[in-house]
């Protein structure tokens, strides 16, 4: 998973080197990736009114639920 995300955005922003996917546990055993990149490339990533941030973590959640996995996306800067 961590590694499709960073995919995802590499393809996504000008500075694909600046991209950093983290992965953690939240209280309820859900895996979270936060997803770090550069700050001029936080528009390329949410996109107008979040739509691409929006398919990112539909991908995402699609992925882990054929896996039966629970996981999360968070955009951080």
């Amino acid at each position: 998973m961590k590694e499709l995300l960073r995919y995802i955005a590499q393809n996504l922003v000008d500075n694909p080197d600046a991209v950093v996917v983290n992965e953690t546990q939240d209280q309820e055993g859900k895996t979270v990736l936060e997803l770090h990149v550069a700050s001029e490339d936080m528009g390329k990533v949410i996109g107008r009114q979040g739509r691409i941030a929006r398919e990112i973590r539909t991908v995402i959640k699609s992925v882990a639920q054929r896996r039966g996995e629970k996981v999360t996306v968070e955009i951080l800067d």
